[in-house]
């Protein structure tokens, strides 16, 4: 996926005066526009759940059996005091939806910028020197990308489990670290093919020529030219690790209940099975996800469009 990102790198180390004809051209991009409405409204709802849970009285874990379940134990639809109805255990879809928005983005965006900055810094330090350097850093790349993420995680995650079988690092913390392990490598491969290209441009020769420290023209002359593809990569990588906080949610070893995730809403509807009674016990945290990852994707389509010239419109 990273190969696919050939972008401009020319579009950074621009003036102040031109970032404002940046910006307008960003928005005259439909996906743009549509992507960053779509992200607004998952952002919104995130920020709207504590206000939402105070309005409707319910909590993100309290249970409701009187008023959200029937006489038969099984849990209603959607109503005025439970816009999305309840599940098994009476608690409120609707507030726990909201509330699994910011736990997934609570692990997405700090996975995704750690995994950036890691391997950011990994790729411009092989790709700079190259050589053995280079060859050394590499297999060290392949060899992260080679590991099964679902496999490794499961074994990861089980060592977080103390005599009492209780979780020795809070949960989140844990699934933000495995994520990050496995998504800096990406990155590094990305950023260490964009320096090899630059490091032999006629910008870093007449560098070398005047005398420029390997410091400056890391800092000056490569950095910025590769931080506008780094930036569009993590709007693509993002998405991705939220899918994959809500696989590990959904296996059992992520972020546990009754905290409410995604993943582990997805998870106990499905094994519950009252999906089949109660159908937006499923569908509420299962379009939440579905919308949030159509929204990254599409914003960091629009992305890529602006600033890879070849993609540009004529």
């Amino acid at each position: 996926m990273a190969d696919a990102l050939n972008v401009d790198l020319t579009v950074s180390g621009r003036p102040a005066s031109s970032v404002l004809p940046l910006l307008r051209r960003l928005w005259r991009e439909r996906a743009v526009r549509t992507g960053a409405i779509i992200v607004a409204v998952v952002l919104l709802a995130a920020l709207s759940a504590p206000i939402a849970s105070h309005l409707l009285g319910h909590g993100p874990t309290q249970q409701f059996e009187d008023a959200a379940l029937d006489e038969m134990g099984l849990p209603i639809g959607p109503t005025l005091d439970f816009p999305l109805g309840a599940d098994g255990n009476g608690r409120d879809v609707f507030v726990r939806t909201l509330y699994g928005a910011q736990v997934s983005l609570l692990v997405g965006i700090p996975a995704t910028t750690i995994s950036m900055i890691i391997g950011t810094a990994i790729g411009l330090f092989s790709g700079f020197f190259a050589g053995r350097t280079d060859r050394i850093i590499s297999q060290g790349i392949d060899v992260a990308l080679s590991f099964p993420f679902v496999v490794t995680a499961l074994s990861l995650l089980a060592l977080n489990r103390g005599g009492t079988g209780q979780p020795i690092v809070p949960p989140i913390v844990v699934v933000i670290s495995v994520i990050s392990l496995f998504s800096w490598a990406y990155f590094a491969r990305l950023v260490r093919g964009l320096v090899l290209q630059l490091r032999t441009s006629p910008m870093v020769e007449a560098s070398w020529t005047i005398g420029a420290s390997q410091a400056r023209i890391i800092w000056y002359d490569i950095l910025p030219n590769i931080l506008p593809t780094v930036f569009v990569y993590w709007a693509v990588q993002l998405p991705a690790n939220i899918v994959a906080e809500a696989t590990l949610s959904f296996l059992g070893v992520g972020i546990q209940a009754p905290m409410p995730s995604w993943g582990n809403m997805i998870a106990e509807a499905q094994r519950t099975s009252l999906y089949q009674e109660q159908p937006w016990f499923l569908a509420g945290p299962g379009l939440a996800l579905f919308l949030t990852v159509v929204g990254f994707n599409t914003l960091s389509a629009g992305l890529r469009s602006v600033l890879d010239p070849n993609g540009r419109r004529a």
